[in-house]
């Protein structure tokens, strides 16, 4: 018996996590969440991971489906002929919410791509707005501080999504519902209403202070 031959370098690793999904590209070090860009015309290696149980991961109109495994990873090629947006999905049920496990594959020119790149790679500007600041040292001084990334902030944990570039996203809650600042402050005042079984805790946070934590994420460009 031979040995498979090794998989290629990843240009992207995708990480399934209960429930939604994490994108990183090591050439780079860009982190995003649930909406993946590729260049067109150009093969993408993939890694798949999986942060807890068994996720598949499915965009029926570029690639077939590839399951990601715990400690295993598996690979494949993705590549896009058209520029567009193409939905993807989790199809291993991998518990509550396996369901609205979407995401999206945002297929656009090399240069398109390439741009989106240098603007990932920007830290979060520190807000001028009273109001924003104020819901920044709320984010800072919390436990939210112990799941998400938000660079150049003290927030470094990669339990959750980086919000980094939480408000240039499409969707919040991998796809549930559009990423506007009327369903961001739905979410903040009670995710499991929004998301039912969502790994998100409710804060109990007061209107005020939604209000303000949703000025913030809203600077995060």
């Amino acid at each position: 018996m031979h040995d498979p031959p090794p998989a290629p370098a990843p240009d992207l690793v995708v990480v399934g996590h209960q429930w939604w999904w994490e994108a990183r590209y090591p050439q780079s070090g860009v982190v995003a969440a649930n909406e993946i860009h590729i260049p067109v015309g150009r093969a993408m290696s993939v890694q798949f991971d999986s942060a807890d149980v068994l996720h598949e991961f499915w965009v029926p109109q570029l690639a077939r489906k590839i399951t990601a495994v715990p400690g295993h990873p598996n690979h494949i090629w993705i590549e896009a002929d058209a520029a567009g947006t193409y939905l993807g999905v989790c199809s291993e049920f991998c518990g509550t919410e396996h369901a609205w496990m979407h995401f999206l594959i945002i297929a656009e020119s090399p240069a398109e791509y390439a741009s989106w790149q240098s603007a990932q790679l920007r830290p979060a500007v520190r807000p001028t707005d009273p109001e924003a600041r104020k819901g920044l040292v709320i984010f800072e001084q919390t436990s939210c501080v112990s799941c998400h990334a938000i660079a150049g902030t003290n927030a470094v944990a990669r339990v959750g999504p980086d919000l980094t570039h939480l408000a240039s996203r499409r969707q919040l809650g991998a796809g549930i519902v559009d990423n506007t600042p009327e369903n961001l402050r739905r979410w903040l005042a009670d995710p499991q209403r929004v998301k039912p079984g969502a790994k998100m805790p409710d804060f109990k946070f007061r209107d005020e202070q939604i209000g303000q934590l949703v000025a913030y994420f809203e600077t995060l460009k």
